[in-house]
């Protein structure tokens, strides 16, 4: 297969109250033929950001962290810019990707065994020129393994297992960062993400991995896990196990303002407070990649932005959405809510190349497809770019590349970087 055709796509479309259509096409696991639907579980890379971000605000309710506070008091080690030594560094520069921590090596990934302190404390970890406090965005999975940190050491517990206690299950969610709280199940049912034809994460044949977690040396035996000290290993920067069906319910706890089906995770302050700009670029205060961030929650983007240098409308309406885009693995994702619609969209692309084609905005064309097509299941107008031309399918105007290619497949890949 080419290495710009997807192995699979999958996208939901919601509103207030429920699904409002879905589509998935290909296949879950190649190497056994079994076919994708919008129930199966996808590592979805920085999506996973978001759900943490929700974590957090729950624990903000109960006053067991604050955004504005240095979170060195729950770490229990001083967090500092070796450069900007005298500048505290809050929950929420973290979560808004403003803390002056910088990725070097994906030395986010941690392995067990190692610490994050430890990580902290090389000055490659950090942005000598920019200082926390200074309003400087520039996108950093480093920040999450602090978070997941702080996490643990304010709740006593093993991030994984509070974050599927405490937010998961209140959504009924079979999903869990890495795999060990999903069910058996949801495991069964693992999409595998590969690139030109090879599994990359999650070919696990049906059965639990043998380690779920980064290992470099000794066993693979979670008993060496320390309370606070490597919140990397279950990859909240990018590890969310989820299906789309069940991402789309996420999305409708936001379209609530914190409520889902009765259930209240979160008041609407908080919910305001999560989505709301924390950074918006102003033309030299911050790293846009390409015109892609733009402006910054606390782990959501706001999109489009209507700035020179930017070019974050993916859809190509103007519509304005928050939400997350993920990329890792050969996978594009997103989920995207417009509070002023009620809707939203939920959606992955998998099996993609490294260097995929361009679209018509800072997004490549597999995500703004797959954007599309989503937001075209609500019966949204959704214009087709230039690149594009109009078709017809039962009924329905369509937008897909203009390659040849049959209704349902396109021209589409992704990097490997976690975003």
């Amino acid at each position: 297969m080419s290495p710009d055709l997807p192995v699979s796509q999958v996208g939901v479309s919601f509103s207030r109250e429920g699904d409002l259509g879905s589509f998935a096409e290909g296949l879950a696991d190649p190497a056994s033929g079994r076919v994708v639907t919008a129930d199966d579980p996808v590592r979805v890379a920085s999506i996973s950001k978001l759900v943490v971000a929700i974590g957090v605000m729950k624990l903000v309710e109960q006053g067991k962290l604050d955004l504005q506070s240095d979170v060195s008091r729950w770490l229990g080690w001083q967090l500092r810019n070796p450069a900007f030594p005298d500048r505290p560094i809050s929950l929420q520069m973290l979560l808004s990707h403003t803390s002056s921590l910088r990725d070097h090596d994906d030395q986010y990934a941690i392995p067990l065994g190692d610490t994050v302190q430890k990580v902290i404390a090389a000055p490659t970890s950090w942005d000598l020129n920019h200082g926390p406090g200074s309003g400087y965005f520039t996108y950093s999975n480093l920040n999450f393994p602090v978070v997941a940190s702080i996490v643990e050491r304010a709740t006593g517990e093993r991030f994984d297992i509070w974050m599927r206690r405490e937010v998961l299950e209140p959504l009924k969610l079979d999903a869990c960062y890495n795999w060990p709280t999903c069910s058996d199940a949801k495991v069964a049912r693992a999409v595998v993400l590969t690139q030109h034809g090879k599994p990359v994460r999650d070919d696990l044949g049906g059965k639990r991995p043998d380690c779920a977690f980064y290992v470099e040396k000794g066993p693979c035996d979670l008993a060496r896990w320390k309370l606070g000290e490597n919140g990397a290993l279950f990859a909240p920067q990018g590890g969310l196990r989820i299906s789309m069906r069940d991402l789309a319910r996420v999305g409708r706890l936001l379209l609530n303002g914190g409520t889902l089906d009765g259930v209240r995770l979160l008041w609407p302050h908080s919910v305001e407070r999560l989505l709301a700009p924390a950074w918006r670029f102003n033309g030299s205060n911050g790293d846009t990649d390409r015109g892609f961030y733009c402006s910054y929650g606390l782990a959501a983007q706001q999109i489009p932005t209507k700035v020179a240098g930017c070019s974050d409308d993916p859809a190509g309406d103007g519509a304005v959405h928050v939400g997350h885009a993920g990329d890792a693995y050969g996978l594009r994702s997103g989920l995207w809510i417009d509070r002023a619609a009620g809707t939203g969209v939920a959606y992955f692309v998998s099996g993609l190349s490294d260097d995929p084609p361009r679209g018509r905005s800072a997004y490549r064309a597999a995500e703004e497809a797959a954007f599309r097509r989503s937001l075209q299941l609500a019966g949204l107008d959704v214009p087709c770019s230039n690149r594009r031309r109009r078709t017809k399918a039962d009924g329905k105007v369509t937008c897909r590349l203009a390659s040849g290619l049959p209704p349902g497949r396109v021209a589409l890949g992704t990097n490997l970087r976690e975003f």
